[in-house]
């Protein structure tokens, strides 16, 4: 690899990382090609992106992106987004699935270091639109509860009326 590829590499990855709320790093030693294309697809679903980079060159961009640094070794698979709790979700379905070959090891999430326990707690927070839902339906409660009353009064009118 070529010192313009590997700047392009550390361009691209500090300016991804500039947006991204949440950075998940994961040992996938022995996951098969195939799998990895299916995390691939997933993530992109949710709008979060995957890639495989040397160490060296993610330590730079992570740096140049005003993140804390890591400490990586060993084969590591990058998956981070913008929405924090997506690529803690995807990277911790995909670690449930393949407990034998995929295993989350650290995380960046707002900036600062973190490990594999947090992201796995962030993982079982709810999403966004799960968030919105519970709030609709904190809101819709007392209207749903006031016409419930007064169906209830309604029937009660139309019984002493009877």
């Amino acid at each position: 690899m070529t010192r313009l590829q590997k700047n392009e590499i550390v361009e691209s990855l500090s300016n991804e990382f500039k947006d991204s709320q949440a950075i998940v790093v994961a040992d996938y030693r022995g996951t098969s090609h195939k799998n990895l294309e299916a995390l691939r697809l997933a993530a992109k679903e949710v709008g979060a992106k995957v890639q495989v980079a040397k160490n060296s060159l993610v330590s730079i961009a992570l740096k140049n992106a005003g993140h804390e640094e890591l400490e990586l070794e060993g084969t590591n698979i990058f998956i981070w987004s913008e929405d924090q709790i997506n690529a803690c979700k995807i990277a911790d379905k995909f670690a449930i699935a393949n407990k034998d070959t995929f295993a989350i090891k650290a995380g960046v999430i707002e900036g600062k270091a973190s490990d594999a326990a947090t992201v796995n707690a962030f993982a079982k927070l709810p999403g966004r639109e799960e968030l919105l839902g519970m709030l609709a339906a904190t809101w819709m409660a007392p209207v749903t509860n006031f016409t419930i009353g007064l169906d209830a009064l309604r029937r009660k009118k139309e019984e002493e009326a009877a």
